[in-house]
C-alpha cells in the first residue's frame, strides 16, 4: 500500500521539481541536449541524483518536461474567457497563445528541438503533449462549449484547434524563429490574432 505524502513532503517535491526544470532549461540552452547530463542538472538544481532520477529517469523525459514547463501558463494568468461570444473567446485565447510563443525560452527550446532531433532518436520519439498546456485546454473547452451551446458547429475539435493555432503561429512565431531579426508591432500582432479568430468564426460559428 502506497503511503500518501504529507503536505511538507509535497512542498519539498514541488520545490525540487521547479528547481530541476529551471536548471535543466538553463543547461540545455547553454550546452545543448548532448552536452547536458542529468548529473550536472542535479548539481545545478541543488538536489541529489537520486531525487532527479526519481522524477525524470531519462534525459529525454527531462527535456520534454522542460519544454512543456517553459510553455505553461498558470490558470490565473489566462484571465476570464468571454464564453458567451465565440469569436471574442478566440481572440482572448489567441492573445494568450501568442504571448506564450513570444517567450524567449520557448523559441530557444523550439530551435533546439529542430536542430537536434535528427541526431538523437530519443528526441524524435518524444510526443511533446502540448495539449496539456492551459491555453490549449482552454481553447478546446471553448470550442466544445460553443458546439454544445449551438453557437458553433464543429465536427472535429482537433482540426479546428490546429487550424486556429496554425494561423496564429504562422504569423507571429515561425517567421521570428527562422529569421531572428524579424518582428511584428503590437498592432500587427493584434491584427493577425483578430484575423485568425475571424477566419475560424466564419468557418464554424452559427448565425444567431
Amino acid at each position: 500500500m502506497t503511503r500518501e505524502l504529507s503536505d511538507y513532503h509535497r512542498r519539498i517535491r514541488a520545490r525540487n521539481h521547479t528547481a530541476i526544470l529551471n536548471a535543466a532549461a538553463e543547461l540545455f540552452l547553454q550546452a545543448g541536449f548532448d552536452g547536458t547530463s542529468l548529473a550536472r542538472v542535479a548539481d545545478s538544481a541543488g538536489v541529489s541524483k537520486a531525487t532527479l532520477f526519481k522524477q525524470f529517469p531519462t534525459k529525454a523525459q527531462l527535456f520534454e518536461a522542460t519544454v512543456l514547463e517553459a510553455a505553461s501558463t498558470p490558470d490565473t494568468e489566462l484571465g476570464d474567457l468571454p464564453s458567451d461570444d465565440f469569436r471574442a473567446g478566440l481572440v482572448h485565447l489567441g492573445r494568450a497563445y501568442a504571448d506564450m510563443l513570444a517567450r524567449p525560452r520557448v523559441a530557444a527550446l523550439m530551435r533546439m528541438i529542430i536542430a537536434e532531433q535528427p541526431r538523437f532518436p530519443e528526441l524524435r520519439e518524444l510526443s511533446f503533449d502540448f495539449g496539456t498546456l492551459t491555453v490549449l485546454r482552454a481553447l478546446r473547452r471553448h470550442l466544445r462549449e460553443a458546439d454544445a451551446a449551438g453557437t458553433a458547429d464543429i465536427d472535429d475539435f482537433d482540426i479546428a484547434t490546429t487550424q486556429f493555432l496554425g494561423l496564429i503561429a504562422s504569423a507571429v512565431f515561425w517567421p521570428r524563429l527562422v529569421h531572428g531579426t524579424w518582428s511584428l508591432t503590437e498592432e500587427e500582432e493584434g491584427r493577425a490574432i483578430h484575423e485568425a479568430a475571424t477566419t475560424i468564426a466564419a468557418r464554424y460559428a452559427l448565425s444567431p
